[in-house]
Order: structure tokens, then sequence, then C-alpha cells
């Protein structure tokens, strides 16, 4: 669905370019969307927090609103044993770093910024903090540990830039390990981390025999997002290869792109129009792990302004106001993770 990463900007000097979006709060920041997932019951395995399926308890309902300053979701599980069950569930956090996109230091998301609650059947519930490195679907966390490096290594500048002091069959060994990526770069081998962070909410869960529990998630999301991009007609041009990214991660397709040419070029007199990305991203496939598929699924996608172009790959959209689109399926086995693009679009005096 569309509705009417920063490789090149138009002419835009780079004064007004820092003044214009500053006065916005929108410079770039590559990190892709922070945003959350749906439970899912996991187990404390061998080598880390590992999601699983759950054949006695069904999810009934998913009401799901997404926007840029808030997400809210509201489950109904129904436990069908005829014994209580005790469950460990996860809510697990998209990675970092995204393997698709650059970011300075510093401009990943503070995850303890969420401000993230949790109530069952009205009443507000504790929950724990499980960091743990990935490569893949591998959990490293020990391996990193071992050798004394920082989890968050995309953090520390410093950090990466010892890595090129390593000797060359320490960096070998390493790469051996899965824990580095290297190349070579004219008889040099340079090398920089390999693993992702993963961060998910954790707590015990009883479902009594028998019985429905109703779940809620409130939080603010830590969004991602670029001052312009490959919307611009000249960089879809130059780079079609980088448009195609966007049509396969947010389903951009010409009816949508055809809108941001519209808004380019409305241009009140005297000013240029430009336009600024952000990025929101739901681990919506761990939804899948309890017995059945989602009985009622619900999305309310709200993109903020009513000028502000939307897309996502889902169908059956509709809109529902000026602002805000809905997704309604019954019977919903989600077979990919959600991310959302949000187009904003900003006249600067020529």
């Amino acid at each position: 669905m569309a509705l009417a990463r920063n490789e090149q900007l138009d002419s835009l000097p780079l004064m007004k370019l820092a003044a214009a979006f500053s006065a916005i709060a929108l410079f770039a920041v590559a990190s892709s969307a922070p945003a959350r997932a749906n439970d899912s019951e996991a187990e404390w395995a061998l080598g880390g927090l590992v999601l699983k399926s759950n054949a006695a308890i069904s999810m009934d309902r998913e009401d799901l609103f997404i926007s840029a300053d808030e997400v809210r979701v509201d489950y109904t599980y129904t436990n069908h044993a005829p014994e209580d069950r005790e469950v460990l569930i996860a809510f697990p956090l998209p990675a970092q770093p995204d393997a698709e996109s650059y970011s300075e230091y510093y401009s990943y998301p503070d995850w303890d910024e969420l401000e993230f609650t949790t109530t069952v059947n009205g009443e507000k519930v504790d929950y724990e903090i499980a960091d743990r490195a990935i490569l893949g679907t591998r959990d490293v966390t020990d391996l990193i540990a071992a050798e004394g490096w920082p989890l968050y290594w995309f953090r520390d500048y410093d950090f990466e830039e010892s890595l090129s002091d390593l000797p060359d069959t320490e960096k070998k060994r390493l790469e051996g390990l899965g824990l580095l990526k290297g190349h070579d770069d004219y008889g040099i081998l340079r090398v920089q981390p390999a693993w992702q962070v993963r961060r998910s909410v954790v707590r015990k869960q009883v479902f009594p025999a028998k019985s429905t529990v109703s779940v809620s998630h409130r939080y603010t999301p830590l969004v991602g997002g670029s001052v312009g991009g490959m919307l611009y007609p000249s960089n879809r041009e130059s780079y079609p290869e980088g448009i195609q990214d966007y049509r396969d991660k947010w389903c951009t397709d010409d009816s949508f792109l055809a809108g941001v040419d519209r808004k380019l070029r409305a241009s009140p007199e005297g000013k240029v129009t430009y336009y600024g990305e952000t990025w929101l991203g739901y681990v919506l496939k761990s939804g899948a792990n309890w017995l059945g598929p989602i009985k009622e699924f619900r999305l309310v996608v709200d993109k903020g302004e009513p000028g502000n172009l939307v897309s996502f790959c889902m169908d059956g959209v509709r809109k529902i106001s000026p602002t805000q689109f809905e997704v309604v399926k019954q019977n919903f086995e989600p077979e990919r993770d959600l991310d959302i693009l949000l187009v904003s679009f900003y006249d600067i005096e020529d």
C-alpha cells in the first residue's frame, strides 16, 4: 500500500538546510525506526532468549495504533488448556544497528526513553530488560563478553577505531567467529563489528485455565529518519536501485511517487519545497507464534499532519480520517514485519 537513505540532496544551500530543519528538529538520523513488536512466548535457552510458539494460548484480538508520537497495542488472549499456564513473554525490539542504513555515533536510540508501560486486565505490571548480541539468529552475547568488548559497540567510536590496531591474525580469528567483518583496503585488512543488539522487554505472565486475559502496551516510539532522500525526481532517475529499496521496504508505488512530485512542484512563490522522511518499524511476525492465527486484527496508522504522505506494505487499507488509515483482518498470520514511511514537506525561501 502506498498513499499519495540519503544519497543526495537537491540544490538547497547547506546553511538554509540547517536553519530550516533545526527549527523543526528533523536533523538526519539514519537509525531504523525503533518501534516495538508483538508479544511472543520466550525461553532462556542456551545462548540467550529464544522466541517460541505456544500451542495452548490463542491471540484472539490485536488492536494496534502507530504514529510518530505514540504506539498503543491491546491484545486479548485465551488459554484453552484445562490448567493455568505461566509463560515467559518477550516483546522484542528491532535489532540495532540497521544493516541497511548508515548512522552517526550517538544517533542510535536510547531504549530507556521509550516510557514503556504494560497493563494486564487493567493493572500495571513490572517487566525486565534483556539485551543480547545477535548475528542473524545466533546469540553471541557470551562471545562478546569473553573478548571484553562493549555490547553497544556502535555508541563507542574509540572501540571501532581500536580494532584497526589488532594484528591481522587476530582480525582473521575474530572474522572466523563471525564477530568482525572485513575487507581488503589496498593490502590493509579493515574490520568492523558484525553483530547487532536486540533488546526485549520480558515478563512472566499467568494465563488462567479456560480464561481470557487482556494485555495492553503504551510507549513513545523513537523514530528514525532523514532530511531528504531518494524520493526527489532527480535522485530517482540517477539511482534507480535506491528507489527499488523504497519499493521493497515501504511499497512506494507509482501513485505515491506521483504524490511526492505534486507536493514538490506546488511551492509558494519565492520558495522551494523540500521533504523529510520519518521511519517507523514494528516487529509483527512474532504475533504468529500463538495458537492459530490472530483472530481479529486492526491496525491504525496516523501520518501526523494532513499534508504528509504515508506508505507501508499492507493490503485492504482505507482512510478513516484526514490523517489516519485503517487495516482490518480476520484470521491474520503476519508473514513480514511492518515498516512505515512518513513524508513531510517544508517550504524554504529561495
